[in-house]
């Protein structure tokens, strides 16, 4: 991941900056599930073994039933999303790609590290379209008869807290693939985990560019056990619909207007985003904001026991 583009995180340089320990610190700068799945215990052959062949397909199978994948759809599993994001553009002669922002910027970071010429408004040249669905930083979901490229990469990343908005079937059409995060709504964003989706060919020339053995023991253990997990799914999505309901009541007391984002983050719109994030900082609370808006301030939700701790920074 370049150190150039701009994303949330960065935790060890607002305690270098505003001090404290980071133990101290509460990091809302992601939308990461702040209560995640639970592991358990993982097999000593998991961690001790090269993956085998039942084990890769075990995970393939309970993706392919979580995420209800078109007959006929192949599905690679890959050491996190941006592993495939910097791999994808390789699929395609260079040309132009479409990626409307604001967005997720390591997918122009990506085509672009590889001579794409990339628009960031509707450009129907474009031999490529890439889209965030639900988007990354405000929540924008996308129309079908928007995507005309004759090729279309949906990140889906998010997706998982609406499932009904998924557009998993578009891979039907053999030019569209699919991306799906396993760190976001599980939160086990360490783990490094993501899924492709499409159709076959796509999918046999990504897997010859992400090499064997991608996904490792423990990875491939957990996943199939939390893909499998049903009810833990089903209870998590209410909770997080709860928790981020709570958190636009806190911060619409503030004097934030909220203008979108998912059950996971909320991005509100403040007099002085900087400013914001400073007066939080100062609380030990780590927030995104974002060098194209002076006033977008993105939070993802805190831990069970920091919900004091974010309204004292208030």
């Amino acid at each position: 991941m370049s150190k150039h583009r701009d994303h949330g995180g960065g935790l060890d340089a607002a305690v270098a900056r505003y001090g404290g320990e980071k133990s101290d610190w509460i990091d809302l700068s992601t939308g990461i599930n702040p209560t995640p799945y639970p592991i358990g215990n993982i097999p000593q052959s998991a961690w001790s073994s090269l993956p085998d062949a039942a084990a890769q397909d075990a995970l393939i199978q309970a993706a392919r039933a979580f995420w209800n994948v078109p007959r006929g759809a192949a599905i690679l599993a890959a050491p996190g999303a941006s592993s495939l994001i910097a791999r994808l553009p390789a699929l395609w002669p260079v040309g132009r790609v479409e990626i409307q922002t604001p967005t997720y910027n390591e997918h122009a970071g990506a085509f672009g590290a590889q001579g794409w010429t990339v628009s960031n408004q509707p450009d129907p040249s474009a031999d490529v379209q890439v889209i965030v669905h639900p988007n990354n930083p405000d929540g924008r979901l996308w129309r079908q008869d928007a995507l005309t490229a004759s090729y279309v990469i949906i990140d889906e990343s998010f997706c998982d807290v609406m499932p009904e908005a998924s557009l998993i079937e578009r891979v039907s059409d053999g030019r569209t693939i699919v991306l799906k995060s396993f760190g976001k709504f599980w939160g086990q964003a360490g783990l490094r985990l993501g899924f492709a989706i499409g159709a076959p060919e796509l999918i046999d020339r990504l897997s010859a560019l992400i090499g064997p053995w991608a996904v490792s023991g423990p990875a491939l253990s957990v996943g199939t056990a939390a893909l499998n997990d049903g009810a833990w799914f089903a209870a998590t999505n209410i909770t997080l619909k709860h928790k981020s309901d709570k958190l636009d009541g806190i911060i619409a007391n503030k004097g934030a207007k909220i203008i979108g984002g998912t059950s996971l983050f909320r991005l509100y719109e403040v007099p002085n985003a900087r400013a914001f994030q400073d007066q939080l900082a100062k609380g030990r609370v780590w927030s995104r904001i974002f060098p194209y808006s002076d006033t977008w301030m993105r939070l993802g939700l805190p831990p069970e026991d920091k919900w004091d701790q974010l309204e004292a920074a208030l």
